[in-house]
């Protein structure tokens, strides 16, 4: 996408960094256990159990269509359907999730699962249903100041900020964008 716009001139060259990478992962109640995730039949062992699935909109978001192609891939979605719980968005969807009750399971991007108080992240969907997306930043054409935008930038994606990014749910910084 950043290329496209660098191509339209809507971005300035060689400015395009990436801030990092978010997992989109699993997340229960802070005070639930954690239920095993780490392949394909722990993961639909843990959607079963569930007493509700808390998700962003389906149609609105990645994280959210891509949950609804994972309970599709793992047959389940007609299994599911009466405890599916989708929302706008991943941060709405964890805020419902930290008032539910303690069977209940939910599936957003690291990020959202992190700021949202009452809620421990489980870790990242496994493979072969990991989906990570990259944020990346870059100075617009139409930038007040081209320098210090990309100062700020820079300051983003940089080592200086990078635990900063952990604590949020980003995996890593991972370098220029082209």
């Amino acid at each position: 996408m950043i290329g496209s716009l660098q191509a339209n001139g809507e971005m300035r060259a060689a400015t395009a960094r990436a801030i990092g990478r978010v997992q989109t992962a699993v997340a229960v109640k802070a005070s639930a256990p954690r239920p095993a995730i780490d392949n394909a039949e722990s993961l639909k062992a843990a959607l079963l159990a569930a007493s509700a699935i808390y998700f962003p909109d389906a149609t609105l978001s990645t994280a959210g269509a891509h949950v609804a192609a994972i309970l599709e891939r793992l047959a389940l979605r007609d299994a599911l359907a009466s405890r599916l719980r989708m929302f706008a968005n991943g941060a709405t969807a964890m805020r419902e999730l930290a008032g539910a009750d303690e069977q209940a399971i939910g599936c957003t991007q690291a990020t959202e699962i992190r700021y949202t108080p009452g809620l421990a992240l489980v870790g990242p969907l496994p493979a072969p249903f990991a989906l990570a997306t990259v944020y990346s930043a870059a100075v617009t054409s139409q930038a007040r100041d081209d320098e210090g935008a990309l100062r700020f930038i820079d300051l983003l994606s940089g080592s200086a900020s990078a635990e900063l990014r952990r604590d949020s749910g980003f995996d890593e910084a991972v370098g220029a964008v082209d």
